[in-house]
């Protein structure tokens, strides 16, 4: 339980700064970026918050919570294709010089999702170690810290 913990505060808190950075965006694409990153910041915050629990858990509301996680993850690797700056923007070049290691790391968000199960609080809960360490992965070698 300790480690679905310390994943779901990792989680919350890397997705915590998405919607703060979005304001000042002038870049079209990165705007579209961060509105992605905004949808799978809020529904790991909608399963977060279960498992935590800050919220009650509602099986339906952790299912629309996943079906949009992955759907969301999905789309990463397209919305990241054009290489696109914005001085708002957290994503380091880093993306670009290694997409396929990029991609890689979204689809493991991707497979996090669609494997949770959201049948009762203790899978969520047992899930979020999952999704938390495929976001934590992912910023700590794309994520600007700014």
């Amino acid at each position: 339980m300790r480690f679905v913990a310390k994943a779901l505060i990792v989680g919350l808190t890397l997705t915590a700064g998405i919607a703060i950075a979005k304001e000042g965006v002038q870049d079209p694409t990165v705007k579209a970026r961060m509105d992605l990153m905004s949808t799978v910041g809020m529904n790991t915050k909608v399963l977060g918050d279960m498992a935590g629990g800050k919220a009650p858990f509602d099986a339906s509301a952790a299912e629309a919570a996943k079906t949009a996680l992955a759907a969301a993850a999905a789309q990463i690797p397209a919305a990241f294709e054009v290489e696109a700056d914005d001085p708002v923007s957290e994503a380091r070049p880093d993306i670009w010089m290694n997409m396929e290691g990029f991609v890689e790391k979204a689809k493991g968000l991707e497979t996090a999702a669609n494997a949770m199960d959201v049948s009762s609080l203790e899978s969520v809960q047992a899930g979020m170690g999952a999704i938390g360490g495929s976001c934590k992965a992912c910023h700590s070698d794309f994520r600007a810290k700014k």
